[in-house]
């Protein structure tokens, strides 16, 4: 979503913020800003605030930079999705406050940029008009710097301290002051925000993701709920929520790989093909030196102050299992379920985590929280995780493709994935690699209860060794996935149906489809055709149906039979051995190979693919779909 970044520094550093919006870009966003204070470089009789604003790209904001020469050693950046007004640009960050009664063209006094929602924006806005604040946006952020300048006194960090004492909601910020030209001020709760440390400590940078910094350090501290940081060239210091100081111990420096190289695009024309072929690498990857099902594969990270736990202890206390995502990480764990009741034979429950912490639940203290993140910052399963923790249930686990992660950080054990940086907003390698983490976490607990022979652990991991060459094969389908594409570029409605393992798959499907190519898609159990979805198939709706050679085919056959008697479409992946082929009416791709229990890792790729296809056809912007962003991190 939102993106920050921040510097303060005795060189020009707003190439360095320009370039950490570019990096960010990939999460999102329709507006895009920067503020800067003139005189940190070298003061000058009237230098202050200037800032730069637009709704266009990235690009474009370069230009008008590079147009008014702008240069300065203390700085602050954003992208913004709209939340809270329209992407236009008084809405865009950052934000000025001018002081009580000033005209609102004047030369700002507190520059600031937020992500995050502030819940209490209304009442606070009500109480600074009346002592004379004038607002020119819609946003809720503006909020924030009116309150910070109505709290200075001289102190820039004392403000911010104050401010975001006030404040409900969720929040990361980054500060600036008029009257302080080399310092800079962040805090967050609820939102991310990192500190990276510069080349001899000389410099120092904040960011809403390490990603930003790539190229400009390594060295990075991630910050906690409630911290505030304060940032001047050569010192830094960093306070919790209680206002005590904290030591390097409590908030340690990490080298911090960001995988600048994986913004490289290379032959691939969007970074969602590219990431989709790259699955077979990021299964490999996830599974580089697993050689045996063994509960400290899922052993928690080390965190300051706490032992590493241990998942053997944990896995001997549950008896039930809780999974928690959004989107297509909610998907991952639909699939998990049928893995975890059949083949571990435990309970399992998998419910939309934004929904979960609004509703009255029966907390049992021997369930596992398994939580689903390809970033380990949305904000709503965060927060249906604190609440499951909240309720007296201890036992948690992540999968998480962000070792350095709040989720990772506030869960008891982690299973990290290694899909590499996802830049493309429609989710693709980090769902497969969500989903052999969970493989794993499903033989890990069969084995804990007794249900895994010795045999049946090294047929699964047999199988799971080869699924990189399996992904390939699939990948070599492309071909004929375009000719589909090309079919479905025309149309507005699609059904997805799919049966048992294969119903989530067929979600997943259906919402690549919405997401990138804006068709209506929608996807259904197959024997729920007859119950309702069924008045819509016409020519004009193709039916995609995922057809596995499993128990529930002959079924599935049936349900096929019913669209084809209605004069609809059906676009089949079909295994070998599952007698359905090519025909009036029926368009047919042949799977390469049936795979059992893994099955849905290949049967989603094609759908990937098709989704892919079909919104290059349709011209759409395919790696920033319209009104949505990669990382979600307000609720």
């Amino acid at each position: 979503m939102c993106g920050i970044v921040g510097a303060v520094s005795t060189r020009n550093i707003v190439p360095i913020l320009v370039q950490g919006l570019q990096r960010l870009e990939y999460r999102g966003y329709d507006s895009c800003g920067i503020a800067v204070h003139a005189g940190s470089l070298a003061p000058q009789s009237g230098a202050g605030l200037q800032r730069v604003r637009g709704t266009a790209r990235v690009a474009e904001l370069l230009a008008q930079v590079q147009a008014q020469q702008l240069e300065s050693a203390t700085g602050i950046a954003h992208t913004r999705w709209a939340t809270h007004g329209a992407p236009t640009v008084d809405n865009a960050h950052p934000h000025f406050s001018c002081g009580p009664g000033s005209d609102a063209d004047a030369p700002g006094r507190v520059a600031l940029v937020h992500n995050g929602i502030i819940e209490n924006y209304e009442e606070l806005r009500a109480r600074l008009q009346a002592r004379g604040y004038r607002f020119t946006s819609q946003t809720d952020t503006e909020v924030i710097a009116h309150l910070v300048d109505s709290h200075y006194g001289g102190d820039l960090f004392a403000a911010v301290q104050a401010a975001v004492a006030e404040l409900r909601g969720a929040y990361a910020i980054a500060v600036l002051h008029r009257d302080e030209p080399h310092r800079l001020v962040g805090a967050r709760a609820g939102s991310p925000l990192v500190l990276g440390v510069g080349q001899g400590g000389a410099e120092h940078f904040v960011a809403s993701d390490a990603m930003a910094l790539a190229g400009v350090t390594d060295q990075i501290i991630y910050l906690e709920e409630g911290d505030l940081v304060d940032l001047q060239p050569g010192r830094y210091w960093i306070v919790g929520p209680a206002g005590r100081p904290l030591t390097p111990q409590e908030r340690p420096v990490r080298t911090v790989q960001a995988f600048s190289g994986a913004v490289e695009l290379g032959p691939y024309r969007h970074y969602m093909q590219k990431e989709i072929f790259e699955q077979p690498r990021a299964i490999a990857d996830t599974l580089e030196g697993v050689t045996g099902i063994v509960p400290e594969l899922f052993d928690g990270i080390a965190q300051p102050g706490r032992p590493r736990p241990a998942a053997w202890r944990v896995f001997q206390e549950i008896d039930r299992v809780l999974i928690l995502g959004c989107g297509t990480s909610y998907y991952s764990g639909c699939v998990a379920r049928y893995w975890l009741e059949d083949i571990a034979a435990i309970p399992t429950q998998v419910e939309v985590a934004s929904e979960y912490r609004y509703r009255a639940s029966v907390p049992d203290a021997r369930t596992l929280v398994v939580v689903i993140s390809q970033s380990g910052e949305t904000a709503d399963t965060l927060a249906a995780l604190r609440h499951a923790q909240s309720l007296g249930m201890r036992h948690t686990l992540t999968i998480c493709n962000v070792a350095t992660s709040a989720m990772v950080r506030e869960c008891e054990l982690a299973y990290i994935t290694r899909a590499g940086v996802e830049i493309g907003v429609a989710s693709t390698k980090a769902f497969t690699t969500q989903l052999a983490g969970l493989f794993l976490l499903t033989l890990a607990l069969a084995q804990a209860r007794g249900r895994l022979s010795k045999a049946q652990e090294d047929a699964h991991l047999k199988a799971m060794r080869h699924l990189p060459a399996a992904l390939h094969a699939v990948l070599a389908l492309e071909p004929q996935i375009i000719s589909w594409a090309e079919a479905f570029a025309g149309k507005e409605n699609a059904l997805f149906l799919g049966r048992g393992i294969h119903y989530p798959i067929a979600q997943e499907g259906a919402l690549k489809l919405k997401e990138i190519s804006y068709i209506h898609a929608e996807a259904y159990p197959a024997g729920e055709l007859k119950h309702g979805p069924l008045a819509l198939v016409t020519s004009a709706m193709p039916v995609v149906t995922v057809a596995p050679n499993d128990a529930l085919l002959e079924k599935l056959k049936s349900n096929m039979q019913e669209v084809r008697a209605r004069g609809g479409e059906l676009y089949v992946l079909a295994d070998a051995g599952t007698q359905i082929d090519n025909g009036e009416g029926m368009h047919v791709i042949r799977m390469p190979e049936n795979y059992g229990p893994l099955s849905p890792l290949l049967h989603v790729v094609p759908l990937q693919l098709l989704a892919y296809h079909t919104a290059c056809a349709r011209g759409t912007d395919v790696d920033k779909p319209r009104n949505l962003a990669k990382s979600v991190t307000v609720e």
